[in-house]
């Protein structure tokens, strides 16, 4: 019996240490799991209260979207309930809502603009000034990205190139932000200083930059009558003037009887599709497809030239580089498919969604919905692979460190070839024929 009693209490108490012994590794287990673990569950207390929408949210809802929008509203009410820092700002959970929609979409460049962004961005196209590093930049992907540096901008002092992207900002890690939001921590007041972390292609490591913000003005056109008898034209923006003050540049250099035509539309980051067609109609007949805009039915739908160009004869060519982008695309892929004009440079940066830009009510800003694709008039898709020179000829560092252009020397001595009916010089060096991914 006593043996009996031994062994129950044995087991008994095997019992209550192997139950002590669960109990400390669960709590042991939990406060590791809470103290290092990454997760964003840990600390977490218990569901303490629901937040259905109220009447009030769900009569505003449209009726067949009602269902849909509850735990939205769920997650509105539960910010405004919990939140440890109140009152919440409701401007800036709006503006996050949206902006958070707009990431959700994959096709094309769709982003929303705070009111400040998009007065930022509208004075940046149409040539007025602003306060920042002086770059146009791409807002769809994962980083902010540069497409071109502005001429004599802080950027282009600082050596930025297209397709670095910014994965820091003086020195905080930007990874996750979207890229519209990360760009507001660039621009700033002139003066002051900006750290960034770049990441360029061909480098085995990010390298830091410091940019002096400055007080950035963008000419939409510059123009000069070279000694060589050749015009030459610099295209910057398609803002909304841009084909009006390319008009008066071209009438002001055709009056002085030039012998051929540079048009320059490198680091043209793009701008309306209006104004790309528009400044296209400059240099072809009447009724000549420009672009087509290719619809998610399979649709193709033309944007013819206007006519009454002020330059449809003179022999041209066209400087491009990978930051032409978006409108300088369809001018130039519209010139080559025509051989209007002979494309010299690079390749050109590959942006060829069509979006409509959309002003929210109330002055909010405005989003951009991606609603078709670009394709040339022989339906050479633009996005993503850009268009191939026809002389291939790249800037080198050894280049830029002489001060040679030897782009626009090229494009010199191409039109010189043409004028004399010499063969035109070749690529150099060897074209690159891989689209880029």
């Amino acid at each position: 019996m006593e043996a009996q009693q031994e062994n129950k209490f044995l087991k008994t108490a095997l019992l209550v240490l192997v139950v002590l012994f669960i109990s400390i590794v669960t709590f042991g287990g939990g406060f590791v799991a809470g103290r290092f673990m990454p997760s964003d569950i840990a600390g977490v207390l218990p569901v303490t209260e629901n937040a259905p929408p109220s009447a009030d949210q769900q009569s505003s809802t449209p009726a067949d979207v009602q269902t849909v929008f509850v735990p939205f509203w769920e997650a509105w009410n539960l910010v405004h309930s919990q939140y440890v820092e109140q009152p919440v700002d409701d401007v800036a959970l709006m503006q996050g809502a949206i902006r958070g929609m707009m990431d959700t979409l994959k096709i094309g460049r769709n982003y929303y603009y705070t009111p400040q962004e998009l007065q930022d961005e509208q004075d940046a196209l149409n040539g007025k000034d602003y306060e920042g590093i002086g770059a146009y930049v791409d807002v769809d992907g994962d980083y902010l990205t540069v497409i071109s540096a502005i001429k004599g901008s802080p950027a282009e002092a600082a050596g930025l190139r297209p397709g670095d992207q910014f994965i820091a900002i003086d020195g905080k890690d930007v990874t996750g932000i979207p890229p519209a939001e990360v760009r507001l921590k660039v621009i700033g007041t002139a003066g002051t200083d900006v750290v960034l972390t770049v990441l360029r292609k061909g480098n085995p490591e990010p390298f830091d930059v410091t940019i002096t913000r400055a007080k950035i003005t963008t000419p939409l056109v510059e123009s000069e009558m070279r000694e060589d008898g050749i015009a030459y034209v610099r295209l910057n923006t398609f803002g909304d003037s841009a084909d009006a003050e390319l008009r008066a540049a071209l009438k002001e250099l055709l009056a002085q009887n030039p012998k051929a035509l540079i048009l320059d539309l490198r680091y043209n980051g793009g701008g309306y599709l209006s104004q790309g067609i528009a400044v296209a109609s400059e240099f072809l007949p009447e009724g000549k497809v420009v672009v087509y805009e290719k619809f998610g039915t399979g649709e193709y739908e033309p944007n013819n030239s206007t006519g009454n160009g002020v330059a449809t004869e003179i022999p041209m060519v066209v400087l491009m580089n990978e930051g032409s982008a978006s409108a300088s695309e369809i001018v130039a892929g519209a010139l080559q498919d025509y051989k209007r004009a002979t494309l010299i440079g690079t390749r050109s940066y590959g942006k060829g969604s069509v979006q409509n830009f959309n002003e929210l009510n109330n002055g909010q800003g405005a989003v951009g919905v991606t609603i078709a694709q670009w394709y040339t008039p022989n339906k050479r898709l633009i996005e993503k692979i850009g268009l191939e020179p026809d002389i291939y000829v790249q800037i080198t560092e050894e280049d830029l460190e002489a001060g040679r252009d030897t782009q626009l020397e090229a494009a010199v001595q191409t039109l010189l070839a043409i004028l004399n009916g010499n063969p035109v010089p070749t690529s150099q060096p060897t074209p690159i024929t891989t689209p880029k991914p």
